[in-house]
Formats: C-alpha cells, structure tokens, sequence
C-alpha cells in the first residue's frame, strides 16, 4: 500500500502562520497535522505502508522535504516528494506523483484529521471517506444506492440529495487506473474553473462500472484556519487524553504553576506562575511566565508573560507580552 498526500498550497487562510511552515506541518497536540494523518490512516488501512509520497512546492525547500521524509521512516515507510510548482486542480496535482501510482493507494490531502473505526473494504474498486453532516449544502456529497455503493458525487448541492460529505480520503484498488483516468483528463483537456478536478476522474471511472463504497468516519476535524485548527488542537486532546496517551513531557520545568488536562506540554517547556489548560498545546521550549492560557495552540520556543490567553494561536519562537486575549501572531513575531 501506498499513502498519496497533496500538500502544495500554501495554507493562505492559515496566515501568518503559514508564511514559514507549510500548514500540514502545523502541530496539533504536539505532532504536525499530516503525520497524524498518515498515522490514522494506517491504522484504518492495517496494511504495510510501503510508500508515503507527498506533493509540495518546489519552494517549500528542503528542510521541508527532509521533515516529510522523517514522518515517513517514522511509519517505516519510504518517502517521496513530487513537486506541484502550478495550481492547476486537484487531478493535476495527483498525477504529479504518477511514478507512485502503481498498485492500491490512499489519497489523502493534508490538512483535514478524522477518527474512524471500520475496516476498509480492499475488494471495492474505491472506498471515499465521508461524513454525515447537518449542513451537506457546504460539500461535495456521495449518492447510495440500495445496496450502500455510491452511485453519485454531487458538489455542494441546493437541494438535498446526501448528507455523507466527501472529507478528502480515498482509497483505489489500482493506482494505475487512477493514473489513466486522471491522465484523460489532462489529455483532453477537460477542465472546470480552469483546473483539472479528480471529481471527474471519479465520474469516468463509476461510468465504466468500478465500484465505489464509503468509508464512514466518526469525526472529521478540519485545520482550514486558526479557529477551526484550535478547535481541532482540542479535539485532539480530548481524544488522546482519553485513550490514556500521556502528552506532557518528563522534562517540562514547573514552578509554583498548574496544569489543567487535557494538554500536551513539549519537551524543555518551563512554566512559572502560570496556568495552563484546560485544551493547550504548548511546544518545545517554549516558556510562560504569569500566564493563564487555556484553548490554544502554541508552537515552539515562544516566549509568554504576563498574558491571560484563550483562542489563541502562537508561531514558532513568538514573543508576546500584553493583555490581549484571542490572538493569532506568527513565527518570530514580537509583541510586548
């Protein structure tokens, strides 16, 4: 098996904080969104990963790419990285890494987590993972038939045809069908909004009688901008927390401070006459002195004092010192 992770925007609804580190490697209790990603799905999948081939920026650099690599040979996995220079549709951006398609694969974009409980469905020419929503209006959505196959992929519909919302998974017993399918595309030049959409591989390939079944998620959390990612940060928690994951590190510096869980406190952090939690992330190094914070996400080697925080999210090396309270201040921004 193979693990297929677009990643080339750079996450603009996600400023500042996407200026410097693309928005998958954006943590979230304490691990970047697409390692937690790739992490999940190979849980759901229970196969060997052989490959996690990731599709980014040539701009993103190669401390980026070296990062990616890691997360990959974490899961014992090898890397890949493809590059995706034009934002030309979310087909385009598959193909891009055309020489990993062979044999089943996942597709996953990063920048969305879930929580999923069922066994995958590797005799379905395609399993797309989905989400019963209240609003299906705001999604693309699958069409069931009687016997649970989708027989439709219907984008954000005006009247109510579903309410599986389609979260951005996908599993293909063939890479190499998904290839030719989406190379059509590219071929013939079949474009909507001026870009090559996968929808309409998907649609080809259901007209040439490939079956597709859902994959029903239990939770979907997204990470599309700084409220959503913080709400995400602690649902994360919550999750972890309750599976008994211990997510405050031994070398974490306390002084006359508490820690309300669920939270998970990075390695080398110092506390002191502060509050924390309940739902913090707080990253490596970082230091809080006479601060309460609680619902927030903080990244590493930021500097806080005197600050009363909640809702808030902070970059790398940050440095912040004031009264305000729902803040959003990027990678080595200053504030005092």
């Amino acid at each position: 098996m193979k693990i297929i992770v677009p990643m080339a925007g750079r996450g603009s609804r996600l400023r500042p904080h996407t200026l410097t580190v693309p928005k998958p490697l954006i943590p979230i209790a304490g691990k970047p969104i697409v390692h937690r990603l790739v992490e999940d799905i190979a849980g759901v999948i229970n196969q060997e990963i052989e490959e996690i081939a990731f599709i980014i920026h040539e701009s993103f650099g190669k401390a980026v790419e070296n990062d990616l690599i890691a997360i990959a040979e974490k899961l014992g996995s090898k890397g890949k990285i493809y590059y995706q220079n034009e934002a030309l549709g979310t087909a385009h951006a598959i193909l891009c890494a055309k020489e990993s398609m062979t044999g089943p694969i996942v597709v996953a974009y990063a920048d969305t987590l879930f929580r999923a409980d069922f066994t995958l469905d590797t005799t379905a020419d395609s399993v797309i993972w989905v989400k019963q929503v209240d609003d299906p209006s705001a999604f693309g959505v699958v069409q069931l038939n009687e016997n649970k196959q989708i027989v439709d992929f219907v984008e954000k519909p005006k009247a109510f045809v579903s309410d599986l919302a389609i979260i951005g998974i996908y599993y293909f017993k063939s890479g190499e069908t998904l290839r030719s399918e989406l190379q059509y595309l590219l071929d013939n030049n079949v474009v909507k909004g001026g870009e090559y959409q996968l929808t309409d591989g998907l649609e080809n390939m259901k007209q040439k009688g490939l079956k597709f079944v859902p994959g029903k998620v239990d939770e979907w959390m997204d990470c599309g901008n700084k409220d959503v990612t913080v709400e995400t940060n602690t649902r994360m928690l919550n999750f972890l927390h309750h599976d008994g994951e211990n997510l405050i590190s031994d070398t974490v510096r306390i002084e006359n401070s508490t820690i309300i869980p669920p939270c998970f406190i990075g390695e080398d952090v110092i506390l002191i006459n502060s509050t924390v939690g309940p739902n913090v992330s707080l990253g490596k190094a970082t230091h809080l002195t006479n601060t309460k914070i609680k619902n927030s996400l903080v990244q590493s080697h930021a500097h806080i004092k005197n600050a009363n925080l909640d809702n808030a999210m902070i970059g790398n090396h940050a440095v912040f010192n004031g009264e305000f309270t729902s803040i959003s201040i990027g990678d080595y921004s200053v504030l005092e």
